[in-house]
């Protein structure tokens, strides 16, 4: 027992003994054979300069007096950390599994070079490429630092950015830094101040740290970022959560800066709460304007799949539509850019003076007016996204009286989808979805839209004669097409648009105008205009690459009818299109002859066929040399009488498609059983399928226009021909097309 005992106390005072070697041990003794293993082993130069010291435990901090660490050979900076002293705790068992583990590095004005390659190589990995293993790039606690730099190379991102920090008082925030230089070639500056003890890998620490202070002010391009809060691991920034500005002059540059894919937008000033959990960064409580609207929601933006998916919901209260020309490829507007620049006045010059340029630009009229922007293919696969969209009111419209929006936005595999897409028109609604494959160069396109109950005293808000018109419009717009802006999708579509209304009441100074009613025209601008019935309208196109050629142009009123054919050209957006008129009654001082619309989408050219005018003109000159009541005589046109009304349940059937035509019978069904007349029926129309379409060369005064089934530019017969026999549809458009109104 007494052996035992002192074979205890010896092996304890051997241990004693060393330990108190090792704790005396003179470490700079090993200084040279250190640098030559660390170096050996790295494949880099490493040097303590002065003095090295070991504090040995079960973690064993490393005391260096001067160090210098070399980059590797491919590195554009030489070194990757000089420090004038260095102090390194190291986890000692790891280091048997080959994994460096450091809890804890201070340096005293160290100088550093960062630097990494698109293929994955880091200068502060050691083992080459394979950066993802863990063995090779060192797990860092916590890092501390008091005067310094740091310089930032990723040339993925053109990035080259010099970091300079120093401690500069005391407090939460003791540490300054202040960084300059470029990322993704564009002016990168940023300043701020945090703790001086950073968290770089909080699961390392013996301890956990709680998350550090930040605020940071940063600015790259024309993106300005303030945001402050806290962070508990630096180099994965897991625990951030922090309060953020965030201005610009396009969400879409975030793509370079962030990779989050967004639309394009016009100047934006938006703030929130951020957050980060695991790889999905939260942002909450966003609100801001984009342009002049107003945007607010929240947003996730999840990394942890192969492909980084955004969700989330957003909403406006007013959006102004000059916000969305950026979004369709057109120029920021004056009132967009105006809005989000910081210094109004000189915002308010360059809106100006872009305006002027505008100005100057329009008075070409062989410009182009249909967006010619190219989508980025390579964004629409960088990322999934299902997003929801509100606009509760859109304000500032001149074109359309829109009023609301919404939209579900999906993106996935390079497939843009906007399904269901409503838009609030004219006190009914345009409804549908809209299609672009990315994964095709061009895009694919597919367009599949319907009109439900526009109002046409609200669909020309700045049309005073037709202010107090009654009627809905319905409609359908098919089309399908490729290219990679919205002018080369449209110049090479094809399908079918289309727009119908039955029965309402429209401005009879406009069908006298439209005829050229003279003697009509005096009357109603002495006695005020009236609202006559309108029976039925229709505008139907078949778009072939681009070409749009009329299958059906009608508008029939009690007291007028007007017949249309001609082509629009969506690729060289162009104009050919010819009216004609016909009254059902007699007039006076009647010049008719048929109104032309040529010219291009951004001079648009109305005007007459001379040759017809020309020939009433002539006539009545002549016979007014004669005698001048002659003359009057000549400007008279009986017109083909009331009993001539169109066929509207035929040209409805031609101008809808086909699949529609079961439908139009039922409605038509519907109209007899209420008023015991079919809806084509007219008053003088006995059978209603007989009646004529169109007046015939005998109903036409002077016979100078040319008959039914012909055109002043030698086209063909109307298919809306009430003789010709229209059968049935096999079977009802599907649901949610021009007749699917209940």
């Amino acid at each position: 027992m007494k052996l035992v005992s002192r074979l205890l106390a010896g092996l304890a005072l051997l241990v004693l003994l060393l330990a108190l070697v090792l704790w005396l041990f003179p470490w700079d003794v090993l200084r040279g054979p250190v640098n030559r293993y660390v170096s050996e082993k790295t494949g880099r130069h490493f040097e303590v300069t002065r003095r090295l010291d070991v504090k040995l435990g079960r973690v064993t901090r490393v005391i260096m007096d001067g160090v210098r660490f070399a980059n590797p050979d491919w590195a554009k900076d030489p070194q990757l950390v000089t420090a004038d002293a260095a102090e390194v705790d190291v986890r000692l068992l790891p280091l048997l599994h080959r994994r460096i583990e450091l809890p804890r590095i201070a340096l005293v004005k160290p100088q550093l070079g960062l630097e990494m390659l698109p293929d994955g190589r880091r200068t502060w990995a050691f083992g080459g490429k394979d950066t993802g293993n863990p063995h090779n790039v060192p797990a860092i606690g916590t890092l501390e630092v008091d005067q310094g730099r740091a310089h930032f190379l990723v040339p993925a991102h053109a990035a080259d950015i010099q970091v300079d920090f120093a401690l500069a008082g005391t407090g939460p925030l003791p540490l300054a830094f202040q960084a300059q230089g470029r990322w993704e070639a564009a002016r990168f500056d940023a300043q701020g101040r945090t703790a001086s003890v950073l968290s770089l890998e909080r699961q390392q620490q013996d301890t956990p740290m709680p998350p550090f202070p930040v605020q940071l002010q940063a600015t790259a391009g024309q993106t300005r970022l303030t945001a402050q809060g806290q962070i508990a691991s630096l180099s994965t920034l897991e625990g951030a959560s922090l309060r953020f500005d965030l201005q610009g002059r396009n969400l879409a540059d975030l793509y370079h800066l962030l990779g989050v894919v967004l639309p394009e937008t016009p100047r934006f000033a938006v703030s929130g709460e951020v957050r980060k959990a695991g790889e999905v960064w939260q942002a909450r409580h966003v609100q801001g304007r984009l342009g002049v609207s107003d945007i607010g929601g929240d947003l996730d933006f999840d990394r942890s799949g192969k492909v980084p998916l955004l969700h989330g919901t957003l909403a406006s209260r007013s959006l102004d539509f000059d916000d969305l020309a950026p979004l369709v490829g057109l120029p920021e507007q004056p009132r967009s850019a105006g809005a989000g620049a910081g210094d109004s006045a000189k915002a308010e010059g360059k809106g100006k003076g872009k305006a002027s340029a505008r100005t100057r630009a329009a008075r070409d009229p062989n410009r182009k007016v249909m967006p010619d922007r190219p989508i980025d293919l390579a964004r629409l696969k960088a990322m999934d996204a299902d997003v929801r969209y509100v606009a509760q009111r859109i304000s500032h419209v001149r074109a359309l009286p829109l009023d609301r929006m919404s939209t579900h936005v999906v993106l996935r595999g390079g497939v843009l989808q906007l399904d269901p897409l409503e838009v609030g028109v004219a006190g009914g609604t345009i409804g549908g979805r809209v299609r672009i494959d990315g994964e095709h160069d061009p895009a694919s396109v597919r367009l599949a839209l319907d009109a439900r109950s526009l109002q046409l005293a609200r669909l020309f808000p700045g049309v005073k004669l037709t202010k107090e018109s009654l009627g809905a419009l319905q409609g359908d717009i098919d089309l399908q097409g490729r290219g990679n802006s919205v002018a080369q999708m449209l110049g090479s579509s094809n399908g079918k648009v289309g727009f119908v209304m039955g029965s309402g009441r429209i401005s009879n100074l406009v069908m006298e105008i439209a005829g050229l009613d003279g003697g009509e025209i005096l009357k109603f601008l002495a006695t005020g205009d009236r609202q006559i019935p309108l029976r039925c309208a229709a505008a139907s196109f078949d778009v072939t690459h681009g070409l749009m050629k009329s299958r059906a142009l009608m508008l029939d009123t009690t007291d007028t009818i007007v017949y249309g054919d001609g082509s629009i050209d969506l690729g060289k957006e162009s104009l050919d299109l010819v009216m004609r008129a016909y009254p059902k009654d007699m007039s006076l001082l009647a010049f008719r002859t048929p109104l032309k619309l040529t010219g291009t989408f951004a001079a648009p050219h109305p005007g007459v066929e001379a040759g017809p005018l020309a020939a009433k003109a002539g006539l009545a000159l002549a016979l007014g040399a004669v005698n001048p009541l002659l003359a009057l005589a000549a400007t008279v046109e009986t017109g083909p009488g009331r009993g001539h009304d169109a066929n509207c349940g035929a040209v409805l059937r031609e101008a809808a498609s086909p699949e529609a035509t079961a439908r139009i019978e039922a409605m038509e069904h519907l109209q007899q059983k209420r008023h015991g007349t079919a809806l084509g029926a007219g008053p003088a129309a006995g059978a209603r399928r007989a009646a004529p379409a169109r007046p015939s060369a005998q109903h036409q005064p002077g016979g100078t226009d040319q008959p039914h089934g012909s055109s002043a530019r030698g086209g063909t017969a109307s298919p809306a021909d009430p003789a010709k026999p229209v059968e049935p549809a096999p079977s009802a458009e599907p649901a949610g097309g021009m007749w699917n109104r209940g």
